[in-house]
C-alpha cells in the first residue's frame, strides 16, 4: 500500500482527526481573529483615519475604513451592504465550522477552513463594531495603489489558495469504495 500524498491522508483518519480536534481548531480561529483585531486596534489608536506612514518605496501603513467588500465593492451602496456582508461572513463561518465538526478530507482543507473562519469573523467584528472594515496595508508602485487590505484579508486569500491546492490532490484514497471492515 503506497502512502497518501502530504495533505491527503486516509479519508476516515483525516475526518476523525478534524472532528477530534474541533475545539482546538476553533481556538486557532479565535486566535486569528484576536490577532487581526489587535493589529487593527493598534493601527486605529496610533494612526489617525486617512493618514499614512511610508515604510518603503512600495509599501505604506495607512488607516482607512472600507464599508464594502474586496476592492471596495459595494462601498457606496447606501449601508445595506454592512448587514448583508455581516450575514454572509457569519453564515460562511458557521457552515465551515460545521464541516470541520463533521470532518474534512485533508489537512489543507482543515487549515483553509480555519483561516477562512478567522478572516471572515475578523472582518465581521469590524462591521458589527464600527460599520466598516479597518484596512491598513497599502502596496503601491509609484502612484498606482493596490486597494488597502488587512490581516483578515490575508487569511482569507491564503486560505482560498490552500483550498485550490487541496483540490489538486485528487480524490482521497479509497473514495467510492465501501468500508471493508
Amino acid at each position: 500500500m503506497t502512502p497518501a500524498p502530504a495533505g491527503c491522508a486516509e479519508p476516515r483518519a483525516a475526518k476523525a482527526a478534524s472532528r477530534g480536534r474541533w475545539w482546538l481548531l476553533m481556538g486557532v480561529a479565535a486566535l486569528l481573529i484576536a490577532l487581526d483585531q489587535g493589529v487593527k486596534w493598534t493601527v486605529a489608536t496610533n494612526l489617525p483615519l486617512g493618514e499614512g506612514i511610508t515604510v518603503t518605496a512600495w509599501f505604506n501603513l495607512v488607516h482607512v475604513l472600507n464599508p464594502g467588500a474586496s476592492f471596495s465593492f459595494l462601498a457606496d451602496a447606501g449601508g445595506w451592504q454592512r448587514h448583508a456582508l455581516t450575514a454572509i461572513g457569519l453564515a460562511v463561518s458557521i457552515v465551515l465550522a460545521v464541516l470541520l465538526r463533521r470532518g474534512v478530507r485533508s489537512r489543507f482543507e482543515t487549515a483553509a477552513y480555519v483561516g477562512l473562519i478567522g478572516g471572515a469573523l475578523g472582518n465581521v467584528a469590524d462591521r458589527l463594531r464600527i460599520g466598516a472594515v479597518v484596512d491598513y496595508l497599502d502596496l503601491h508602485w509609484g502612484d498606482m495603489h493596490w486597494p488597502a487590505f488587512n490581516l483578515a484579508d490575508i487569511f482569507i486569500v491564503g486560505s482560498a489558495a490552500l483550498l485550490v491546492l487541496a483540490s489538486f490532490g485528487g480524490p482521497p484514497r479509497g473514495a467510492g469504495r465501501e468500508n471493508a471492515t
